[in-house]
């Protein structure tokens, strides 16, 4: 025969030792001692929350034999002892999901006129009720309304919104809430007392926080870790049997993105997944834990987390190092990716992608910014070549100015390399009365390395331009009349400010930038400009063409050759800096 489980073997046999559903409890009670029972009852919550229990024990107080109404159900009597048995044949229990259509009501119909066989009323428990069919609610209906004096109805459901109003406002409605944590494990505490069992106290917390409020799945759980077989029962047993991590990897996991660290989170979730955690499990351990950081935050983390006092003061070390909005989008991103879960082909990449996105706020301009520094750094090997100024990607116009010599703080998308000027700005640093043209010359080429990080579009086009002159605190840079590209690009209000927040910064004072078209190169231009001739600067770009023109004529098939002017780079530098395209093979 098969052993019988515990939340049947231990179903509570009187009101008192019902959990967490004393509001129900207390009117059923005040009711029978009134003598003031009603004809049909709506049971509605949540699975596992007590309701077919409740039922049971309002079937048994009703046809108690004992004369003191509060001490019903007395479990002494005939009719009590029956009931417990599962041997009473007024207590009528119908499963709604396997008999919810009108033929099944209509029979019902007609034994409700049969008085009981030996209480004193007949029990109709219709449990999962909203399964019931509208042909089926229909033919309940009038039995409801008017129910012989020796029938009760119990209507049990977990969806109490697909019932029909008929049906609602004929029924005496309990709503059954969700248990909470302690609630819950004190009951297990209670039937590892009575099954003589040893167990870690967390082990048994573990259990209730997985059965999110329903009684009888923690005490299924209870039951599995029973037949595991082991002496006791652990933590690490419940971990290994729901696939949970522990609480340690999901706080290195919360770490890692306190502190940015997206390449170690990475590794945590996979690491975790090779491990054998199941990914649903983990992400809801996440969404938990983060939902912890939130309530510390707010100030009420002690009164609504269930957690040992470490846990409680590690959480609280990490609250004090992410900001709340980041943690209310992180989250959100966890949640959706608890239900993107069921749908991924890859198990963990809801998780990955959630990480990602919780770590990077600004993936979007992050992402670019990375790619510049790739591009830019490919593009500097180069030489001067056409792909220095076609491949580049330029910086969003929203883009803050480099700050000044004396700011604290810079932009958060910004990446700056440490460069100063050659000396302290206090000893060499001109003034504004002193600032002449050689000074700006001298520190040009520090400027065009501060802007690179920001824009290297920019610094590409400032590579064609020069100091020509100074007026006061204007610095006007000048560009050959064929580069109106470049002079129009700087011109700019966003590109203008980034100009002169890198002279503010190299020349430790403020001035303004203009820009102006010349017909040629000031005279006096120092080593550390370009080539002062226009024809000279613009040597590189058409041997890069020239290089490009002559692979152009390499054969790309039998059938003709590759035309040089369909490369976008060299279209690009065609349409915008004004390159020509010139054929080695024409001489």
């Amino acid at each position: 025969m098969a052993a019988q489980v515990l939340y049947r073997k231990w179903r509570p046999q009187t009101f008192d030792a019902v959990v967490g559903q004393e509001h129900v409890t207390r009117t059923l009670r005040n009711a029978l001692r009134a003598g003031r029972v009603g004809h049909a009852y709506l049971l509605a919550g949540p699975r596992g929350t007590g309701k077919t229990t409740i039922a049971r024990l309002l079937a048994k107080a009703v046809n108690c034999l004992t004369q003191v109404p509060d001490d019903r159900p007395c479990n002494e009597c005939s009719i009590c002892q029956a009931l417990n048995e599962g041997r009473l044949l007024d207590l009528i229990e119908i499963d709604a999901a396997s008999n919810r259509g009108i033929d099944e009501i209509r029979e019902l119909r007609q034994r409700v006129g049969f008085r009981p066989n030996e209480a004193r009323y007949k029990i109709y428990v219709v449990d999962e009720c909203h399964m019931l069919t509208e042909p089926a609610f229909n033919a309940l209906l009038k039995t409801l309304e008017e129910p012989p004096p020796h029938v009760i109805f119990v209507l049990a459901t977990t969806e109490p919104h697909k019932i029909p109003e008929t049906i609602l406002s004929r029924c005496q409605r309990f709503d059954f809430r969700r248990l909470s944590v302690n609630e819950i494990v004190g009951r297990l505490v209670d039937l590892a007392g009575r099954e003589a069992l040893q167990f870690e106290p967390e082990a048994l917390t573990a259990i209730a926080r997985h059965a999110t409020g329903s009684l009888r799945d923690a005490e299924s759980l209870l039951d599995q870790l029973i037949a595991y077989g082991d002496e006791a029962i652990t933590l690490q047993q419940v971990q290994a049997v729901l696939g949970t991590g522990s609480l340690q990897v999901v706080s290195d996991l919360v770490g890692y993105l306190v502190a940015g660290d997206v390449s170690g989170g990475l590794d945590a979730i996979n690491q975790a997944i090779d491990e054998g955690v199941a990914p649903g499990q983990l992400n809801r351990q996440v969404v938990e834990y983060l939902r912890g950081l939130m309530l510390i935050q707010v100030g009420n983390g002690d009164q609504l987390l269930n957690l040992p006092q470490e846990a409680l003061e590690m959480m609280r070390d990490q609250a004090t190092h992410i900001p709340l909005g980041q943690v209310v989008k992180s989250v959100k991103l966890f949640n959706e990716a608890g239900r993107a879960l069921k749908g991924s082909l890859h198990p963990q990449l809801p998780l990955e992608l959630a990480f990602i996105e919780a770590v990077a706020s600004d993936l979007e301009l992050t992402v670019p910014s990375n790619r510049e520094a790739a591009v830019g750094n490919s593009v500097q090997s180069s030489s001067g070549s056409l792909a220095e100024k076609a491949e580049v990607v330029e910086t969003p116009a929203s883009a803050d100015p480099l700050p000044g010599p004396g700011s604290t703080t810079s932009p958060p998308t910004l990446s700056v390399p440490a460069v100063q000027p050659e000396a302290a700005p206090s000893e060499t640093s001109p003034a504004t009365s002193d600032l002449t043209l050689e000074t700006v010359r001298s520190r040009w080429a520090q400027m065009l390395q501060l802007i690179r990080p920001r824009s290297a579009l920019l610094q590409a086009v400032l590579r064609d331009g020069w100091a020509e002159r100074v007026e006061g605190n204007t610095v006007v840079i000048g560009f050959d009349s064929k580069r109106e590209f470049h002079r129009n690009k700087v011109s700019e209000d966003e590109n203008r400010r980034v100009v002169e927040g890198a002279l503010e910064q190299v020349l430790g004072l403020s001035c303004r930038v203009e820009c102006e078209s010349v017909s040629q190169r000031s005279r006096g231009s120092t080593s550390t400009l370009p080539s002062s001739s226009p024809s000279s600067q613009s040597r590189p770009v058409q041997q890069t063409l020239n290089r490009s023109s002559a692979v152009a004529r390499e054969p790309a098939s039998a059938d003709g050759y590759r035309d040089a002017t369909q490369d976008p780079v060299i279209r690009a530098a065609v349409e915008e800096l004004g390159a020509q395209i010139v054929d080695v093979n024409d001489g």
